[in-house]
């Protein structure tokens, strides 16, 4: 079975999405389970975990009913506020669902490259174990390596990057990246999605080859076992179709034994969601 470990559904207005500017126009528009599953039963895919593209639980209830209403969203990964007094009373209402199966918050957004390390954000993190969720790190290649020291904090705790921490792939710069990301795999509780690549290269001409470093550092530092592919649809079709996503990444994984490649194309996103 292949899943896709990264995809977003939203009901487009410019005032919840105002991060989708007119460079991305392409996306300024709503993006919904029927509009998904043509695409991903094309190119053989199964199903799917919906993540969290806004701060809200309005956001997150909504996409748990999605989920329970169509059977190829097989997890949500939803927000809560942890940093808030009431993030204990907002996950155990959410975590009632079973559908849920991790939080995420868009930590890249954060003016401060240092909020990982917040206390009360921290706290947050530490209520996560109890209710059997993972957690989504969404950071920039400037947060990642404050990413590293909170990771060291929670040895238990179930962690994944999101699209590699974004390195500057249209530039070709891999350090510090390369050696932020090779300490955040010595952390055995640490996973890395392979998503989100195609927006940080050139939108129009980027290349098999541009991606190959990123990839191989990835592969090397975190080994098969622990990197799950996502195609950040429909955010990735600002610089490409879901197929040529998807087959990016199968290009790359292909020379791997089979059973490498199911690790990463559908097995490792199923085991570390617990779907």
């Amino acid at each position: 079975m292949k899943l896709d470990a990264h995809q977003h559904f939203w009901n487009y207005n410019i005032r919840d999405y105002g991060w989708i500017g007119e460079e991305m126009s392409v996306i300024q528009r709503s993006f919904l389970p029927e509009d998904l599953q043509p695409i991903l039963t094309e190119s053989g895919l199964s199903g799917c975990v919906a993540v969290q593209a806004r701060q809200s639980l309005e956001e997150t209830n909504w996409l748990l009913e999605l989920a329970d209403k169509h059977e190829f969203i097989k997890g949500v990964v939803g927000w809560v506020d942890l940093c808030s007094e009431e993030a204990s009373s907002q996950l155990e209402k959410v975590a009632a669902n079973p559908w849920l199966k991790g939080v995420r918050h868009v930590i890249q957004d954060e003016p401060d490259v240092k909020f990982v390390l917040r206390e009360n954000f921290q706290q947050g993190i530490a209520l996560l174990e109890q209710y059997n969720l993972a957690y989504d790190l969404l950071v920039s290649k400037e947060q990642l390596p404050y990413a590293v020291e909170l990771v060291q904090k929670f040895p238990q705790q179930r962690f994944v990057i999101d699209h590699l921490a974004k390195p500057d792939i249209k530039a070709g710069v891999i350090s510090p990246w390369k050696e932020a990301m090779e300490a955040m795999a010595s952390y055995s509780n640490v996973h890395c999605k392979l998503s989100g690549m195609v927006t940080e290269a050139d939108w129009n001409k980027w290349t098999q080859e541009d991606f190959t470093p990123y990839l191989d550092t990835v592969l090397r530092a975190f080994g098969s076992e622990r990197v799950m592919y996502g195609s950040d649809w429909p955010v990735c079709t600002v610089a490409g179709t879901y197929a040529e996503v998807f087959n990016l990444l199968q290009t790359h994984v292909r020379s791997l034994p089979e059973a490498e490649q199911q690790l990463i194309l559908g097995d490792n996103c199923a085991s570390f969601y617990n779907l």
